[in-house]
């Protein structure tokens, strides 16, 4: 059975709406609850909360649905000791439910706080280092060691679940999708049908060059419903910046001329083809139907429901998600 979290957009709403927004999404009947992780939104004004601090609330606030980020960069701001850290607490605390979302970030989180934004190949070794001591740390070793980017000296974890965290690495292109491959215990990338299949071919490929079964294929997307069409694109094309490919790899940390080069590069129907933005709950079903017929066993979806985010969850909880498992088609 495919399985759908919930994905908390903290560029979007204050830390305290999404615990609410948490709560309501476990209500509804999502399995999962995924948090973004970011130091600065992709627009001004927005929000920003602080992911790991936001998930030890909402892994207590809710009873049952899996807990992690989507995705965390062990880049600059995090030294991968420290994430391994994090998620091994939250496992202890909260068993069975943890799981953490690595990528090789972007320049809008790492730069503010003072790394010089290298290139995409620096970018990917820096993820493979950063996930191959989270592995070791996570299986209880005592770690020495002096690499290219990361240094430890005796690094251990002194309070671990009796689980390890699943690791779900994001990938945008077959490089990256290669390291996921190895190290990871699953794959996440976008719903997008031109991307997505070559980047689940190189992950499969992958993790059978290494003597590993592929795990999870997490493809994600964002979602904006109301009861008035435009109304659903108005309050979420703020989103247009995440639409942008070069905010990902280049050097973008301006939230505010991010936000003006994606009102220029993106077109009104470009945004509604990355997102499903519609106020047909038909629509919505469909085209997460879609998505899961590229491979995914999880569909991760983003409320970005400017309109009323709440409002949202219900439909999903009343409409989208009881048809989607049950095969029904939902009327407009």
């Amino acid at each position: 059975m495919t399985r759908y979290f919930y994905a908390a957009a903290h560029e979007q709403f204050s830390p305290r709406e999404l615990l609410t927004h948490a709560v309501a999404a476990e209500q509804a009947g999502f399995d999962g609850l995924a948090s973004s992780d970011h130091y600065q939104p992709w627009w001004v004004p927005g929000e920003s909360g602080h992911a790991w601090v936001w998930l030890g609330a909402a892994a207590q606030a809710t009873r049952r649905i899996s807990v992690g980020t989507g995705v965390t960069a062990p880049v600059h701001r995090y030294h991968p000791a420290v994430v391994a850290q994090a998620f091994a607490t939250l496992e202890q605390m909260f068993p069975g439910r943890a799981f953490l979302g690595i990528g090789s970030g972007e320049s809008l989180n790492e730069s503010p706080v003072g790394l010089d934004w290298p290139g995409t190949d620096e970018q990917l070794e820096r993820m493979s280092e950063a996930l191959q001591l989270i592995d070791r740390l996570f299986d209880g070793e005592r770690v020495d060691h002096d690499g290219r980017f990361f240094r430890t000296k005796g690094a251990f974890l002194h309070t671990r679940g009796q689980r390890r965290p699943p690791i779900y690495v994001s990938a945008f292109g077959p490089e990256a999708a290669r390291i996921a491959g190895r190290f990871g215990d699953g794959l996440w990338t976008m719903g997008d049908p031109e991307m997505a299949p070559e980047v689940i071919e190189a992950y499969r490929a992958s993790a059978e060059d290494n003597g590993r079964e592929p795990g999870e294929i997490l493809l994600h997307t964002g979602f904006s419903w109301a009861e008035d069409q435009d109304r659903a694109l108005e309050t979420s094309r703020v989103w247009k910046a995440a639409a942008v490919d070069e905010v990902f790899t280049d050097d973008w940390h301006d939230p505010e001329a991010m936000h003006e080069h994606a009102e220029r590069a993106v077109e009104d129907d470009e945004y509604r083809e990355s997102f499903i933005v519609s106020a047909d709950l038909g629509e919505h079903a469909e085209r997460i139907r879609q998505i899961e017929e590229l491979g995914a066993t999880t569909v991760v979806l983003m409320n970005v429901s400017g309109a009323d985010p709440q409002a949202a969850i219900d439909a999903y909880g009343k409409q989208v998600l009881p048809v989607l498992r049950s095969g029904e088609r939902v009327a407009a």
